[in-house]
């Protein structure tokens, strides 16, 4: 078995073959059905990093995983022995809370499709991530049905994995979002709870080695990209404005701009919304009102005719709540605006040098189909803990 060597599913934009590439791990490929987000990590780790040996059988474009099972199985069981790790789980909007909750979501069936694939290619370990909802079973008339991740911890023992599954709230590992997740391990050899006991033992050195703590605010993470800082033309938008550096004002922030040209004093994404003034006046009425981290009260919904279900105020002083994929979700703590993609990217954890591929938002019946640079962040994996994980796994083996 080729040491280290793992297959990114549903890998998205690519903050876990991020995190597992700085842990290092040699990517063999990654599934990604999105085109915008794929061609985001094809740019950053394929392309730039060479991060991935891939296969000559397959092209290095977006795949749907049911594509790749039915037209490759032959190739993905000649990959048996050679695989140390399959990383990723299935997309999370059928089973996340923050959302539209429905069982009959087709992405829910891509369950199967993974457990498909990990039976094809019979991996030593198994990382897996989900949002905290795919624990809670659907409502069945009165009572609630069996949860997903009981069934997929049943079918990976059947397949003749040790499973172990726990929420962790990523906040605890220096990421400066209070972002709780499922996790599961499986593995052919060993405990899989012996994960969770190294990620804790594990921390300390590791943020230490990074001159991070365990709690990171927001501020802590953003307050160099403040609009207040300078503006100047958006090198990617026409007729939009961007942020320009502040200097450096905390160790995440020197961790995040590593490695960055700073001749470019503009950060890649960090373009501004172009409010209208009455948005603007309304997000000072709420900034100047609205405890941080709270979502407005009944009085500014009917104030200003707001029919969204959340915008939140964030707090400079600790974490950011679990980033949607809406960034009108959430007002920048001490500015009348939305959080730019670079904001995003920061919060989870993304480096400066990462840059974000296809359209800044989308809307309407485009969602279906688009994936734009804040979409695919805040359905990302933090990089920060993926590379926690990646050095607990290769631990493990």
């Amino acid at each position: 078995m080729e040491e280290n060597a793992y297959i990114d599913l549903f890998s998205g934009c690519g903050g876990l073959a991020l995190g597992l590439h700085n842990a290092g791990w040699k990517g063999i490929f990654a599934i990604e059905k999105s085109k915008d987000a794929f061609e985001t990590l094809k740019y950053n780790l394929i392309d730039n990093e060479n991060n991935f040996n891939w296969p000559s059988w397959l092209e290095k474009k977006n795949h749907d995983i049911n594509e790749v099972i039915k037209n490759y199985s032959d190739k993905l069981i000649q990959l048996r022995g050679k695989v140390t790790l399959i990383a990723g789980g299935p997309p999370c909007q059928g089973f996340s809370m923050a959302g539209r909750r429905r069982e009959d979501d087709d992405r829910n069936k891509l369950i199967d499709s993974y457990i498909e694939f990990v039976r094809l290619i019979e991996p030593n370990i198994l990382f897996f991530e989900n949002v905290k909802g795919f624990t809670i079973g659907f409502k069945k008339n009165n009572s609630r049905g069996r949860a997903y991740s009981d069934y997929v911890v049943s079918e990976l023992k059947k397949l003749g994995y040790d499973v172990e599954g726990r929420i962790i709230d990523f906040s605890e590992y220096g990421i400066p979002q209070k972002r709780k997740r499922f996790i599961l391990v499986g593995t052919k050899k060993g405990s899989a709870k012996h994960f969770f006991e190294l990620l804790v033992n594990n921390r300390a050195n590791f943020l230490k080695s990074k001159n991070l703590t365990d709690k990171t605010s927001l501020s802590d993470a953003i307050s160099d990209l403040m609009q207040a800082n300078g503006i100047t033309q958006s090198p990617d938008s026409k007729n939009f404005k961007a942020g320009i550096y502040s200097k450096i004002q905390s160790p995440y922030q020197k961790l995040m701009r590593q490695g960055k040209n700073l001749t470019n004093k503009v950060a890649d994404s960090h373009r501004f919304a172009k409010h209208r003034l009455e948005t603007i006046e309304k997000f000072k009425d709420i900034l100047n009102n609205i405890e941080p981290n709270k979502s407005i009260d009944d009085n500014f919904r009917n104030k200003y005719n707001i029919k969204k279900h959340t915008i939140v105020k964030l707090s400079k002083d600790s974490p950011a709540p679990t980033l949607t994929t809406l960034p009108d979700d959430y007002i920048h703590y001490c500015e009348p605006r939305i959080l730019t993609v670079r904001e995003y990217a920061r919060i989870q954890s993304f480096p400066d040098t990462y840059e974000f591929k296809g359209k800044y938002t989308t809307g309407g019946d485009r969602r279906k189909v688009d994936v734009p640079r804040y979409s695919q962040i805040g359905n990302a994996i933090p990089p920060l803990f993926a590379e926690q994980a990646g050095i607990v796994l290769r631990k493990m083996i």
